[in-house]
């Protein structure tokens, strides 16, 4: 069977990782309930005119898309594919504002037409005159897992040669409060957040945009190859060990062939032991966490495929997300397991390009 390489990563997210030297920048945040995603000069990437129509989320899809492309050295690829949890959820707010303000009269379209999922993969089309595939996977936690996974098989299956898949999401005023009402976000008495050993429910929520480039063929800006991905919906605690175990065995791999395991521990008590329930697995491994740099959102695997791909091609690992002190000499194989609130369990399996 062919390979899938991941030949450009590109990543708006909460830290300056647009910044060529992040590694050096990554800071924890624990102490506040929401993160902000550092936003690059638009006016640089994006027309002012078409700027002030894009949502946050567009606008952060379009500068990451734009970096990832031109490091991939492509001009247009054969297809897009974007995953997302909440798509364009600022102006879906704003859409039914309108309707409640205007009781359901005289009202614009224009909300309502970038409100949906789908404008996000719409728009990179749009500015490439790309008129290839292109899909929106709306899986909530597994929505860049499920845009992988279709690349992958796209490519292998010789539909195209070079994908650009990508994970966006953003925050809005309204179901921020929603998410503290409900106690998705930490209350601010149990801050600062205890990534590791949380004793207390809920998350630092965040925001973000990451974006790949797929190719058949190794380049010399070739991160990593992506080996496999396996997604579950739901999974007993109990079972956690064997479906990782289950994946290992149908990659030929063994444990202590891991060199790195990438957690998404969030700071939420009650779904954080899934992750705690791995660790007995990789006793020879270094064990890594990323949320505490990201936030907890829908999509925030993006985040952590990012850093896992910057990991591989650099062969070093931050300091900051180190869970024990197992340093191997090299980082072949890397593991990254997540999921949200106990729900949409994925394993991604990358190896060193």
């Amino acid at each position: 069977m062919g390979a899938v390489y991941i030949n450009s990563a590109a990543c708006i997210s909460v830290q300056d990782t647009l910044n060529e030297n992040f590694f050096d920048t990554l800071k924890p945040e624990k102490s506040v309930q929401i993160l902000k995603a550092i936003e690059p000069n638009y006016k640089e990437f994006i027309p002012a005119a078409m700027s002030r129509r894009m949502s946050k989320t567009v606008k952060m899809s379009s500068v990451a898309s734009t970096k990832a492309l031109q490091e991939a050295g492509i001009e247009k690829p054969d297809a897009i594919i974007v995953g997302t949890g909440m798509g364009c959820s600022q102006d879906s707010e704003k859409f039914l504002k309108n309707v409640l303000e205007n009781n359901e009269e005289f009202l614009t379209p224009t909300f309502f037409i970038q409100s949906t999922h789908n404008t996000v993969s719409g728009q990179i089309a749009l500015g490439l005159q790309c008129h290839g595939y292109n899909f929106t996977y709306v899986n909530s936690s597994s929505s860049l897992e499920f845009s992988m996974l279709d690349a992958k098989l796209q490519i292998l299956d010789g539909e195209a040669s070079t994908i650009l898949v990508g994970s966006t999401d953003e925050q809005t005023e309204r179901t921020m409060e929603l998410y503290k009402l409900n106690n998705s976000i930490k209350k601010e008495e149990n801050l600062p957040a205890d990534y590791l050993n949380s004793t207390t429910e809920g998350v630092i929520w965040g925001e973000g945009s990451s974006f790949f480039v797929l190719g058949k063929d190794k380049t010399e800006s070739s991160y990593a190859r992506l080996k496999d991905i396996q997604i579950i919906n739901s999974l007993e605690l109990n079972e956690t060990q064997q479906f990782i175990e289950d994946f290992l065995v149908k990659n030929n791999l063994r444990s202590e062939e891991i060199d790195a395991v990438i957690l998404g521990f969030s700071g939420d008590s009650e779904s954080d032991v899934y992750y705690q329930n791995t660790w007995e697995l990789f006793p020879n491994s270094s064990l890594l966490y990323y949320k505490h740099l990201s936030g907890e959102f829908n999509t925030a695997s993006g985040f952590s495929t990012f850093m896992a791909c910057h990991i591989l091609k650099n062969q070093e690992i931050p300091e900051v997300m180190k869970i024990n002190d197992m340093n191997k000499e090299g980082i072949k194989n890397l593991l990254l397991y997540n999921h949200l609130g106990g729900i949409d369990h994925s394993l991604v399996l990358l190896e060193r390009a």
